[in-house]
């Protein structure tokens, strides 16, 4: 892009999929996080000890609350990261994400 050029914002979409091995591992990950984190739980809806339950009873959302999505564009000269959303699912692929194979 040259000087000229104003910034462009682009979105991104992306299916990822990922094999868990070990979910009591990637569970523990979250829980990990989530008391290393800096949260003021008397602005919350709950508390730590019942979103450590919540974490624990649905991988997916523990999966998608560790990986770091800020990440993919690492390496990719002339792009920052400005934000996203990552949400995890055990099921098949949404429809507007399956592969057209045919």
């Amino acid at each position: 892009m040259d000087e000229q050029s104003a910034p462009l914002t682009m979105h991104l979409y992306c299916r990822v999929d990922v094999v868990v091995t070990d979910p009591a591992a990637v569970t523990g990950q979250a829980v990990a996080e989530l008391r290393a984190a800096d949260i003021d739980w008397s602005a919350e809806e709950d508390d730590l000890d019942t979103a450590v339950v919540e974490l624990r009873a649905n991988l997916a959302a523990s999966l998608a609350s560790v990986v770091d999505i800020s990440r993919l564009s690492d390496g990719v000269p002339g792009v920052e990261f400005r934000g996203g959303l990552c949400w995890g699912e055990q099921s098949p692929p949404r429809v507007a994400f399956r592969r057209n194979d045919g």
